[in-house]
């Protein structure tokens, strides 16, 4: 009885209840591109279309599914339009996270009324599949959360797309959906963005990592991590931090021009598997020394791995108080050293690898180094 009254009350208090991550949309130069690469290299599937032939005049939208995880690639068709003026800026990166609610309408005046501002006011679409109900708000940069109610729509994906078949159909690499999303905030703009999380949105602040957490001989970092209330949708927000020379969030805010996402982690239930098959597919990762696995079950303790793919493969490895997790990093996915990938599984553990930082970001580094960027 205890129990249940306590799963009540956090129900009750939790003003913006989320399912989950309903699809993480970039704003790129060339859709079509992009959306064959992510089909070649990272196994999504065709799964909806819009543009000019769905009635839709100033852009195109290709959407990507694997598991639960979709993806849509948008691009201009003019050059005076809003994504266009947003990729000359960025270059291709994530606008919109876009969340998956019960009650798209509730959402934004929820948000709205506690100091969010409006990016998309509520609206209702609708075809012959039923009808999918909508609205939007600001975050940290140019990014926008848009809430999405689709329990009332049948269709591929949402009213204005059709659904995309095509014949070439790479198979999946065992890609299973969000499991947080980072955001890079400019100096001294980590905090008010914690602020705008908690008292806008209701998460809470579950991880601090400070300069003495994320650190190495040359550059820090400092980041906060936010959840909803089940644990669904979680945001990590990164600051830069003194240090020697250019950290890679320095890094990233020079060549993004601004704030926004750095990275996706999506989960995977083999990691080895998956990791060799996006290898095998030309994905690039990031590459520690092989001493790091010198003395990792000294570190970690027991895991139920074999060192040798691990190692073969530069698959870092973690523990916390729940279990310990596995996970790999993928390099830039574009040409501006920006926006990258996070491979990630968790054996229990609830924690962000706190206990690889450092040699990760020697990893990236290293990279840094080679542009010129340190």
């Amino acid at each position: 009885m205890e129990t249940n009254e306590k799963e009540i009350m956090a129900t009750t208090s939790d003003f913006l209840p989320l399912l989950g991550t309903d699809y993480i949309e970039l704003w790129v130069g060339n859709a079509k591109q992009a959306a064959h690469y992510y089909k070649t290299a990272f196994g999504f599937q065709s799964l909806a279309y819009a543009g000019p032939e769905t009635g839709v005049k100033d852009r195109t939208s290709y959407v990507l599914v694997q598991n639960k995880m979709k993806l849509v690639l948008t691009s201009p068709l003019h050059s005076t339009s809003e994504i266009a003026e947003h990729h000359k800026k960025h270059g291709d990166g994530v606008k919109v996270l876009a969340l998956w609610v019960d009650d798209a309408y509730d959402a934004f005046e929820q948000t709205t009324k506690r100091g969010a501002k409006a990016y998309l006011e509520p609206r209702t679409l609708t075809d012959e599949q039923g009808e999918v109900r909508m609205s939007g708000i600001h975050t940290y940069g140019e990014v926008v959360h848009l809430f999405i109610e689709r329990k009332n729509y049948n269709g591929a994906f949402m009213p204005g797309f059709k659904k995309w078949e095509s014949t070439y159909n790479p198979s999946p690499v065992g890609l299973l959906y969000v499991d947080h999303c980072v955001g890079n905030v400019g100096w001294n703009q980590m905090n008010p963005w914690v602020k705008f999380y908690e008292e806008v949105m209701g998460f809470k602040n579950i991880l601090s990592f400070d300069d003495n957490d994320i650190s190495t001989e040359y550059s820090a970092l400092m980041s906060k991590v936010m959840s909803n209330g089940n644990g669904y949708v979680k945001f990590p927000i990164n600051e830069p931090a003194e240090g020697k020379r250019k950290s890679q969030v320095e890094e990233y805010l020079e060549f993004y021009e601004g704030e926004g996402t750095q990275h996706v982690a999506i989960a995977t239930n083999d990691i080895v598997a998956t990791v060799k098959e996006l290898m095998a597919r030309g994905v690039e990762f990031l590459k520690v020394p092989n001493t790091y696995y010198d003395d990792l079950l000294d570190r970690v303790g027991p895991i139920e791995e074999d060192l040798g793919p691990l190692s073969e493969l530069g698959i870092l490895v973690d523990r916390d108080d729940e279990g310990y997790l596995l996970q790999l990093f993928t390099k830039p996915v574009e040409d501006r050293p920006t926006m990258f990938y996070e491979i990630i599984q968790r054996k229990g553990a609830k924690s962000f690898g706190k206990g690889n930082f450092k040699a990760l970001f020697e990893a990236i580094e290293r990279e840094q180094e080679l542009r010129g960027n340190l």
